[in-house]
């Protein structure tokens, strides 16, 4: 449904104030692009996919996806990024920077997101909830991977054996025993196995000698 909206221009001083949500701005610009989100206008189209954006710049970022132009460039390891803000997170790995501090724990990270999340292990919020059991979880990503249990999908094939998995991980643990790389290695008698939680059986026999 299309929705008339009414922006009020103010004095120069005065803010520009959006009529549906009271939100304010400076400039009537940053006015204009709010709209869209109350409007659902998204002019700006990918000639390639058809996504449809609310900003030129987003836009213009987008299509690197399918140019792989990834102009930002680190200057320590050479490392390159399509967007300035990802090349600016990375580049605190090398720094150590980690700007966003818990106020409970004082336990700093690097991003915000990342800090927001933590959050929930002292609200004990988890806002990610699994429609066929009601099973929560912090974060979206570990709901994905519960969501498999369900749907029984095993997206993850050994490319060696054709065998699937659910998580990546276990095919990850999986394409050992083909390359026959056992990482585990029991300090006592060198013997060696492919996931750590062998290693911590094994290791029974030796405390129980």
């Amino acid at each position: 449904m299309q929705q008339n909206v009414n922006m009020h221009i103010h004095g120069e001083e005065e803010p520009c104030i959006c009529d549906i949500c009271n939100k304010s701005f400076t400039r009537m610009n940053d006015l204009k692009l709010h709209l869209c989100i109350h409007s659902g206008k998204k002019p700006h189209l990918c000639d390639i996919c058809n996504k449809s954006f609310i900003r030129k710049n987003d836009l213009k970022h987008h299509l690197r996806i399918h140019t792989g132009e990834k102009p930002h460039v680190c200057d320590i390891c050479c490392k390159s990024f399509t967007l300035k803000q990802h090349l600016t997170l990375h580049t605190r790995i090398h720094t150590g920077e980690k700007p966003h501090a818990c106020d409970i724990c004082n336990k700093s990270f690097v991003q915000m997101s990342d800090l927001k999340r933590h959050l929930f292990i002292h609200t004990g919020e988890k806002p990610h909830v699994c429609d066929m059991c009601n099973k929560s979880f912090i974060r979206k990503n570990n709901l994905k991977r519960h969501l498999l249990i369900h749907t029984g999908e095993k997206p993850h094939v050994c490319d060696i054996c054709c065998k699937s998995f659910a998580h990546k991980q276990h095919l990850t643990m999986h394409t050992r025993i083909h390359a026959g790389q056992n990482s585990n290695i029991c300090d006592i008698c060198n013997k060696s196995f492919p996931q750590k939680k062998d290693l911590k059986c094994h290791l029974l026999i030796h405390t129980e000698e």
